[in-house]
């Protein structure tokens, strides 16, 4: 099978594609990136990222493709500059994925996407998986991770805290709660990859405590 991957240079992303480059039933990975990839494999082909002229990156014929692409809105600046790296940029990646043949599309959403939230983050994602589902892929499978875990280059101090938190905390959150501890990168990066060779069709929406299990 071929892969097609946005945001590989992330924080899942990167977890994800090394997944994909080991996993011997994917045979081909593109991957589309802003800055070359310190990766170097046969099975790899990279599409430098210009998601103003998304109909002219050709990565040939795709199985399936996935969404890693995000943002926050401190680093967005705006919440206009969020939405066009959350919303815009992840659905010209999908109408693109699909022209290209791509009949399984996976997105890192959030916990929370509510497409009529008063929050705007939440409202975002949740605007973003409403139209994802309008496209009309086969499968489209949405993962909604908690608070993710995992080695960030840059250092945010309020977000370590948070974080140290919530794992505190962690053990704490049964039932109904479960969803809403934080979860690894590498947990969602396992998941998003044996749904892909195991789930089934149509719109398949994943909480983080489901992500949890799955990426184990």
């Amino acid at each position: 099978m071929r892969a097609w991957i946005a945001g590989a240079t992330g924080l899942t992303g990167v977890q994800l594609l090394d997944l994909l480059l080991h996993e011997p039933r994917y045979d081909r990975i593109a991957a589309f990136v802003r800055k070359p990839l310190p990766v170097v494999d046969p099975k790899l082909t990279e599409c430098p990222a210009d998601f103003e002229h998304l109909r002219e990156t050709n990565p040939g014929f795709v199985d399936a493709a996935f969404c890693c692409l995000g943002t926050t809105l401190k680093k967005a600046g705006s919440e206009a500059a969020f939405r066009k790296v959350d919303y815009d940029y992840v659905l010209a990646f999908a109408t693109a994925a699909k022209a290209h043949g791509a009949s399984h599309f996976a997105v890192i959403s959030s916990i929370g996407a509510d497409a009529k939230s008063r929050v705007f983050y939440s409202r975002v994602k949740g605007q973003t998986e409403r139209d994802l589902c309008a496209l009309g892929f086969p499968s489209l499978a949405i993962f909604r991770p908690s608070i993710l875990a995992g080695d960030r280059q840059e250092q945010r101090t309020g977000e370590q805290v948070g974080m140290m938190l919530m794992q505190m905390a962690s053990p704490l959150m049964l039932g109904p709660l479960m969803k809403y501890r934080p979860i690894h990168v590498a947990t969602v990066a396992r998941a998003m990859l044996r749904q892909s060779l195991t789930g089934g069709t149509g719109e398949q929406v994943y909480e983080s405590d489901a992500i949890e299990a799955m990426g184990k």
